[in-house]
């Protein structure tokens, strides 16, 4: 039995941490968004926004843990695994700053297909900057509109997660997934 890989994606504050959060806190297998970790261990390095800086740099280091976690995936013997984020998300926020990218990126999208994925859009009411997270909400809508190019353009039908409780997303996701 292979493991079913689902996604859930978003720009920022839309509330895809506290919805996974909620999926572990209910027992269910996720792996989690890698672009903090990346960015906390460039700052130790002295590079306080990475992405700003490097922006293919960070890109590269994401699709990289992005590529470990997918293969990882198949190691849990869950039937199911939540992704914070997919690869095709690397490649959407490359596309919002206007930058380039190698094919290896494109290559790795369309070798690494998820079984669904779940989409959170920006949502206004819960908005919030952090230290990690520089943009601000008009920014957080032109990254939901590049995630949907990018997840659309290797042909993913995206689910809308509709706005309300984190217990009802939740609910929402794993009815739609039949769980």
């Amino acid at each position: 039995m292979s493991t079913k890989k689902i996604v859930i994606t978003g720009g920022p504050g839309t509330g895809k941490s506290t919805l996974v959060n909620e999926l572990i806190r209910r027992g269910y297998t996720c792996l989690e968004e890698i672009s903090r970790q990346v960015t906390l261990d460039a700052k130790k390095q002295g590079i306080d926004q990475l992405f700003l800086t490097q922006p293919l740099l960070f890109s590269e280091l994401l699709l990289k843990g992005r590529q470990k976690q997918f293969i990882d995936a198949d190691i849990h013997k869950d039937e199911t695994v939540f992704f914070d984020r997919g690869l095709p998300d690397v490649l959407a926020y490359m596309d919002y700053i206007e930058d380039t990218y190698p094919e290896k990126f494109i290559e790795a999208c369309k070798n690494s297909a998820y079984d669904l994925v779940f989409i959170l859009k920006p949502w206004e009411a819960i908005y919030t900057s952090d230290n990690e997270r520089y943009e601000n909400f008009d920014q957080a809508l032109k990254i939901h509109d590049h995630l949907m190019n990018s997840y659309q353009s290797f042909n993913y039908n995206l689910i809308d997660v509709p706005f309300d409780t984190v217990e009802n997303r939740t609910d929402f996701i794993l009815k739609t997934l039949n769980m």
